[in-house]
């Protein structure tokens, strides 16, 4: 089987879905599929250092990288358009990353032309979260290929129950759906180690308004007071320049502000380290269709802190692996305090976060996504000779 994965961009500034591309390749590939990534070299206001044109190894995986034409947002690419028109036909099956991009769009349009089965990875795009914002722009995509995008999928690959729910209820014309969890990888499964001294609170992701941090920023400010006062906040990634001036304004204006840190993109052990140290993963998002740094963090034994509107929140209160929280600060506040009192139970969520993450071993994701595609592959084939 061949099967190649198409994703706007894998730098490591655009988080989850760049990592998610890659390691999913490389467990296909693992696992005996011939699969290869297409994708630009966008890399925020500069250009990723890889040759173009070419199919290269990428951090252990082959990738083949086209050069962005432009628009940060849209990530036009005529280049990746054209490799797409001519190459699409060589594969069994395309997997496509995101929605609301060129990439995506010009990669259904080329399947299409020629009958190759795609299925399409949202990335929480269809969520009513996500549709809500920038609507005038998402109209005009709907309008401009967008929707024929979708109505021309095999299935949409969803990685939650709530996700699949969330994006079915507000686009009930979707095709068939099916829940894919996102893999950890078995270098995730460490021993947690919390600092005794100066445990630390840890949030991992884009630093973006979609994140809440200004809430969790606020609410540590006012709950690590007192008694909880050696605890610390590692806020561990970047983002736009206007948005990270203004969390570190907010990190600066109170109680807590020589116990907060910016510590930049993470990756490799520094990435390890910081996980296995931490006493809590707090992600307070306005919306998360899965949150690869809540999966790795519970792998490595850390209890975490999500907000309902976190996919796997439901998940996560089921097996006790954590606490669910409204996206309010006087309920942060209140979490944190309680959370920041009571060690035992603390370490007893991190035990049941750990259980919770086996399910989601690169392993089983493997076989689902496997599964998806020779379904895929097997009822367009009965398409078109039946």
């Amino acid at each position: 089987m061949r099967v190649l994965h198409v994703i706007p961009a894998v730098a490591a500034r655009y988080g989850g879905p760049s990592v998610v591309a890659i390691e999913s390749v490389r467990a296909l590939r693992e696992a005996g599929v011939d699969a290869l990534i297409a994708t630009t070299d966008a890399d925020g206001p500069t250009r990723l250092r890889v040759e173009t044109g070419q199919v290269r190894d990428w951090h252990g995986v082959p990738m083949i990288v086209l050069p962005l034409g432009g628009g940060e947002r849209f990530k036009w690419s005529g280049a990746l358009a054209r490799w797409l028109d001519d190459h699409v036909r060589d594969f069994d099956t395309v997997d496509i990353h995101a929605v609301f991009s060129h990439s995506s769009l010009a990669a259904g349009r080329a399947c299409r032309r020629v009958g190759v089965p795609y299925v399409i990875r949202p990335h929480g795009a269809l969520d009513p979260w996500s549709l809500s914002q920038r609507t005038w722009r998402k109209r005009l995509l709907f309008w401009s290929g967008v929707r024929r995008l979708l109505t021309g999928a095999a299935c949409i690959q969803y990685t939650t129950p709530a996700e699949q729910t969330g994006a079915e209820r507000m686009l009930p014309w979707l095709p068939a759906g099916r829940i894919v969890p996102l893999g950890i990888d078995d270098g995730a499964f460490i021993d947690s180690t919390p600092d005794p001294v100066a445990p630390y609170v840890l949030t991992m992701s884009r630093l973006d308004a979609k994140k809440s941090l200004d809430r969790l920023i606020a609410a540590f400010h006012a709950a690590t007071v007192g008694p909880f006062a050696a605890w610390r906040l590692i806020l561990a990634g970047d983002g736009a320049p206007d948005c990270v001036a203004a969390l570190r304004a907010a990190a600066a204006a109170g109680p807590a502000h020589d116990r907060i840190d910016f510590v930049g993109w993470v990756e490799g052990a520094t990435k390890r380290d910081l996980i296995a140290g931490a006493s809590l993963l707090a992600s307070p998002s306005a919306q998360e269709n899965f949150g690869l740094s809540i999966a790795e963090a519970m792998a490595a034994g850390v209890p975490v802190l999500v907000t309902p509107t976190v996919n796997l929140a439901d998940e996560i209160a089921a097996a006790g692996a954590g606490w669910v929280v409204a996206r309010e600060i006087p309920a942060l506040v209140e979490a944190l305090r309680a959370i920041c009192a009571d060690g035992p139970e603390r370490a007893a969520r991190g035990r049941a976060a750990r259980s919770l993450a086996d399910r989601y071993r690169w392993p089983h994701a493997t076989a689902s996504l496997i599964a998806l595609y020779d379904d895929v592959s097997r009822s367009t084939s009965v398409a078109r000779h039946g």
